[in-house]
Formats: structure tokens, sequence, C-alpha cells
């Protein structure tokens, strides 16, 4: 996958494509609306893309304190924009 585009299209499928990174994984069930098995992608991961992916799923949540430990695990700060916009970011970010 190249784009956001292609990546939304490929919510239509059942399954994430095997050699999707992990990250992308989780965004992949959130974008089918599984938090849990998006969660469980990155819940084990300590590496920094993945905390950023964690961290935006915990806003999600509206687990706020949870969201920012690991925003900051992820040297981020909690955007200020919309989380359909940070969805999309997150995507760009590792296709």
């Amino acid at each position: 996958m190249k784009t956001l585009t292609e990546f939304k299209q490929s919510l239509n499928l059942e399954k994430p494509d095997n050699g999707l990174p992990v990250q992308l994984k989780s965004l992949w069930y959130d974008g089918k609306g599984n938090w849990h098995q998006a969660h469980a992608q990155v819940d084990q991961l300590n590496d920094t893309a993945s905390a950023w992916v964690h961290a935006y799923l915990h806003r999600k949540e509206g687990d706020i304190w949870n969201a920012d430990y690991w925003y900051k695990r992820a040297g981020k700060k909690r955007p200020d924009i919309s989380l359909e916009d940070e969805w999309e970011q997150l995507v760009l970010q590792f296709i």
C-alpha cells in the first residue's frame, strides 16, 4: 500500500495484509472499528512508533491520562486535532 486511499480501501477486506507493519495493522483494526484488536497489536511493544499508535488508541478510548503517558513515550504531545485527522496522519506516517 502506498496511499491513504489504498489503505482506506483495504478496510473492505476481512483481514489486513500480512505484510503490513504492526503499527498499520493496529490502525487497520481501528479503522474497522475493532479497538481491542488494534490495542492488542501494540500493547506489548516499546518502540516509539508503536507508542504513538498506542497513545492515539487511548486518546480515542477517552483515557487521556494513559494517552498522555504514551505520547510522552513516543516523544510527542497530544495533538489538538480530531481523532479522524490523527488516524490519517498516523497512517500516512507508516505507509
